[in-house]
């Protein structure tokens, strides 16, 4: 999974230790000072983008301590995070991507992609963590900003369905209402088929509702109990 992640992600790759992480703790105290990444909480993307990068590397290093709750059951290979995350590794990527565009390219222009190319990965944070908190739409009542970008996200490949993932931030597909297709979801389903991943499903148990839960209406209502 490491290695795999690593070799998609090349320069921008992310400790998938730190990151899950830092993402628990971004769900946690989604839109508060705790935040690792808000709008509600900075100027501009540029200073929340590297305030991210701050809390992602001080995570990775160990410079700052972590509640147990946001470690417990994240997978960890510690040596080879630091050496995917070290200087080297990301200029030998660096350098790769360099010698594709020079054989590749078919014009001057495309090395305009380069630089977006080499940091995809902040490009991609930038885009789910600033825009999908601030525009789109919503499909569910949150305590938080959370929004969905696009109705098909064909740009973020289903990242940018983010309300529903704040809604259900455990189910693996992001996509809820009709219309949307996470495109990620058969990638994770694959992955987990050739066990590069292993997803971890959970038998969902009905919980019966008292009567102070349901609408004062009742049957009027379809007796369905009032949604918050």
């Amino acid at each position: 999974f490491f290695i795999f992640s690593y070799i998609t992600q090349g320069s921008s790759y992310l400790s998938p230790w730190a990151y899950g992480v830092m993402h628990r703790m971004h769900h946690a105290y989604t839109d508060t000072d705790k935040d690792p990444h808000s709008p509600s909480f900075d100027k501009s993307i540029f200073s929340m983008m590297w305030r991210t990068k701050k809390m992602y590397s001080d995570i990775l290093h160990q410079k700052v301590e972590v509640e147990a709750k946001f470690t417990r059951n994240v997978p960890s290979w510690r040596k080879f995070d630091l050496w995917a995350n070290s200087t080297v590794a990301r200029i030998l990527w660096i350098a790769v991507y360099i010698w594709i565009y020079i054989v590749f390219a078919p014009s001057l222009w495309w090395f305009l992609l380069l630089p977006v190319h080499i940091a995809m990965g902040p490009v991609h944070g930038a885009i789910i963590n600033w825009f999908a908190h601030k525009y789109g739409k919503v499909n569910f009542v949150t305590d938080n900003t959370s929004k969905n970008l696009f109705k098909l996200d064909l740009l973020m490949m289903g990242e940018g369905y983010h309300n529903n993932h704040h809604n259900s931030p455990s189910k693996i597909n992001f996509a809820a209402k009709r219309g949307e297709f996470d495109f990620c979801y058969p990638i994770i389903e694959l992955l987990a088929k050739f066990k590069v991943i292993k997803i971890n499903r959970v038998q969902l148990v009905a919980v019966p509702r008292r009567p102070a839960d349901l609408h004062p209406l009742g049957d009027s209502c379809g007796g369905a109990p009032l949604l918050g």
